[in-house]
């Protein structure tokens, strides 16, 4: 299908191929054909109603049955996509994209065993394709195993040096295992092939902000503000800000926070995120305008009402800072830790003003 293809053309094509089915109602390429500029139209109802129409005709078509899975997948429907590609696996056991397909699937339903064991029998048939050990890699790093991952992801670039994938999630794994200057080294090498990464540039900024090497920090993240637009930016100058914050340039931090603000006024994190930084700069009454901010966007989270009690507490407002840790509370009643804060903030309460009663006579 040609890539500059216009709607216009796919309507028409989409008519022509129907006139054609009328005629020859059993022509399996047919409805491939119609398939595929259905979903070239994103009408992805009618996509699995042609594969399905199909499969009726021919139910050994395994392409038809790979495709149709794909787009259960996509839709999250998990049982449905393991049933076309059982059913693949059956009438092509040697096509090794079935054995793929049933392993991201496990993968995605969080089933470690079944999808390694996919992913294993995807490389009895393909052996030397870096992405199926990027997902063997990915599926290690999700549960936590970056070891096992690290492992994967180099096999990876041994087939391919030049592997994005692969590259950008070893500086992941990397940076996970604290060996930040492994991870710079893959972040950089990622950088040199594609200069225009946003998202790898502020990779490279947050390491050399761990890294303590504040002048290329600072140098990376203006780079991926400048290869971003919009709301693109948000996440960088949350972290640009935080980074500015730890090295001790809070009113540039405080700065920074506020563009985020500006971008994407209906997210909370900024104004949380400015709310502990006013906190730690011990002006509480600031800290407490970001946390309502933010509770205007967020009101059933309580950890929100624990920030602001903090701050009532911080300013001796001990009957405001119990209202609020009651609140936090009562939204989460199972919470043990934010029980036994307002138990303690109340026994105090109460002891400060028995202890008021008796100086006063009362």
């Amino acid at each position: 299908m040609a890539n500059e293809i216009t709607q216009d053309d796919i309507k028409r094509k989409i008519e022509q191929i129907v006139l054609a089915m009328a005629r020859e109602p059993n022509n399996t390429k047919l409805y491939h054909e119609l398939a595929e500029y259905y979903a070239a139209a994103n009408d992805f109802e009618k996509v699995i109603s042609v594969y399905e129409s199909l499969l009726e005709i021919d139910p050994h078509d395994d392409n038809a049955l790979l495709n149709l899975g794909s787009i259960w997948f996509y839709e999250e429907e998990y049982k449905k996509a393991l049933k076309c590609y059982n059913e693949a696996m059956v009438v092509n056991p040697k096509n090794y994209l079935v054995y793929y397909n049933l392993a991201n699937t496990y993968a995605e339903m969080k089933n470690f065993s079944k999808a390694l064991h996919w992913y294993n029998r995807t490389l009895d048939f393909n052996s030397q394709n870096p992405e199926v050990y990027n997902a063997i890699a990915l599926l290690y790093h999700d549960f936590d195993d970056y070891v096992e991952a690290r492992a994967y992801y180099e096999k990876a670039l041994s087939i391919d040096p030049e592997n994005l994938t692969a590259l950008v999630d070893m500086g992941n794994v990397c940076f996970k295992l604290y060996d930040y200057g492994q991870a710079l080294e893959y972040y950089y090498r990622v950088f040199n092939l594609v200069p225009d990464n946003r998202t790898v540039a502020l990779c490279i900024a947050n390491t050399h902000a761990l890294t303590q090497e504040e002048d290329k920090s600072f140098e990376f993240f203006e780079k991926s503000l400048a290869l971003g637009k919009g709301e693109e930016n948000y996440k960088t100058y949350i972290c640009y800000a935080i980074a500015k914050s730890d090295f001790g340039y809070n009113d540039e931090a405080i700065e920074i926070y506020k563009k985020a603000m500006e971008l994407c006024p209906n997210e909370p994190n900024a104004y949380i995120l400015l709310g502990n930084l006013y906190s730690n700069m011990k002006d509480f009454t600031n800290a407490e305008e970001q946390y309502k901010k933010a509770l205007t966007l967020s009101k059933l989270d309580p950890s929100l009402y624990v920030l602001v009690a903090n701050t009532y507490y911080m300013r001796e407002e001990f009957e405001k800072a119990l209202y609020s840790y009651r609140t936090a509370v009562n939204l989460t009643p199972e919470n043990d830790e934010y029980k036994l804060v307002f138990i303690q903030l109340l026994e105090d309460y109460i002891k400060e003003a028995r202890k008021d009663q008796l100086v006063s006579g009362k």
